[in-house]
């Protein structure tokens, strides 16, 4: 089990993107959250396996209108006690 905190960059606000990350953390077991941030970013927190975490991340780019330049991660102590996947 491990946990990422990922900035993800591009055209990723007003495009799905938090619903999206929502929805595939649902499906591959993961928890954390995810928000808009007010420099037209998006912050994500994830834990769970990593091939789990990197098919959320490939759920979340084949979205239409979602367009990730860039990803900015690094892995953090994980949250034994976290139930689900928040969006804010």
């Amino acid at each position: 089990m491990i946990r990422r905190h990922i900035g993800f960059f591009g055209s990723v606000q007003g495009v799905g993107f938090r619903w999206r990350a929502r929805h595939a953390a649902g499906l591959y077991g993961c928890t954390g959250w995810v928000r808009n941030e007010p420099d037209g970013s998006v912050t994500m927190e994830i834990q769970g396996e990593e091939e789990a975490i990197e098919q959320v991340i490939l759920a979340i780019e084949r979205g239409t209108w979602v367009r990730v330049e860039r990803m900015e991660a690094r892995t953090i102590p994980p949250e034994p006690e976290e139930r689900g996947f928040g969006c804010d």
